[in-house]
């Protein structure tokens, strides 16, 4: 049994916990849920889980706290919940592991040196029942386990990473998948949510107030420092709209995102021309009436 506790932040995912928490394959300690007061069967689910994973000498603990953001709930099941193994992890409730990472964590991570406080892992995405595998998606290289209080989830609006404060980061070398169970219509709704996020997370750093903390403050993967630098210090910087466009034909046809099939299409199109441009829209929208958007509470669907 590895010496790590798995946090998932839930609402409403009685669809897709089971199979998050069962691709463990009983190979950790301690799971913990800290669930937004969800209306669906989560907690039967947790209860469920917590009796099957008790005859294996694991646990699942079930508890519920006030959506503010995502990383405010993340930070308060690090440090409200009791945390005693020498690992934690970050996982979402429609993420799972593959065999080989589940492998792969079972043996490599109670040998991990001591200077080393943060562990990378690669995701892959499914869309529509299909792996997302072109178009720039894959892999996505994530910081996902810290080793106990060396870490948090940093402080902000939208994209948010954990982040270790110091020591050394280190790449595992298989996969963990992201393939929500939810319908097309429940992606549209959480993309509008997130849209809103997103042009408060934008407002805010145009105003100073947000801090980028993985540059000031800790250590994340270089791809996610990467990314944020192209879209603050790139992507942001070409015209509103065009760019919806330019990152299409970047994600479609340079990065072959078109190799995926209806499923590659339908995403692509949806990320840029429905989600970028939307972004775009409700920017637009903000400077004409000289307005900020106001913050967001959690996705109602």
């Amino acid at each position: 049994m590895i010496d790590l506790t798995v946090v998932i932040l839930t609402k409403n995912e009685e669809k897709n916990l089971r199979k998050c928490v069962e691709s463990f394959r009983g190979i950790v300690k301690r799971f913990v849920i800290v669930d937004s007061f969800s209306t669906d069967s989560t907690e039967k689910v947790c209860n469920e889980l917590h009796h099957e994973l008790s005859a294996f000498g694991s646990r699942l603990d079930y508890y519920q706290h006030e959506f503010v953001n995502h990383a405010e709930q993340m930070n308060w099941g690090l440090s409200n919940t009791c945390i005693s193994t020498k690992w934690s992890m970050k996982i979402d409730a429609d993420e799972e592991l593959t065999e080989a990472l589940a492998k792969e964590l079972a043996e490599k991570l109670p040998l991990v040196n001591e200077e080393v406080n943060g562990i990378i892992l690669r995701r892959r995405v499914y869309f529509m029942g299909r792996w997302i595998k072109h178009g720039g998606r894959y892999p996505e290289l994530l910081l996902r386990i810290i080793r106990t209080g060396e870490g948090a989830c940093e402080q902000k609006i939208m994209d948010e990473h954990m982040i270790v404060y110091s020591g050394k980061v280190v790449q595992f070398n298989n996969d963990f998948i992201d393939n929500n169970q939810k319908s097309l219509e429940w992606w549209i709704a959480k993309h509008n949510w997130y849209s809103n996020k997103e042009v408060q997370d934008y407002q805010s750093m145009m105003c100073g107030e947000e801090v980028t903390k993985i540059e000031k403050e800790g250590i994340s993967s270089n791809q996610a420092m990467a990314k944020r630098h192209l879209k603050n210090g790139g992507y942001y910087k070409l015209p509103k709209f065009w760019r919806a466009h330019i990152y299409f034909l970047y994600r479609y046809y340079i990065k072959l995102g078109f190799l995926d099939g209806p499923e590659g299409k339908i995403f692509h199109f949806l990320q840029a021309y429905w989600y970028r441009f939307l972004v775009d829209a409700k920017m637009y929208e903000c400077e004409k009436k000289r307005m900020r958007m106001e913050p967001q509470n959690e996705l109602k669907v």
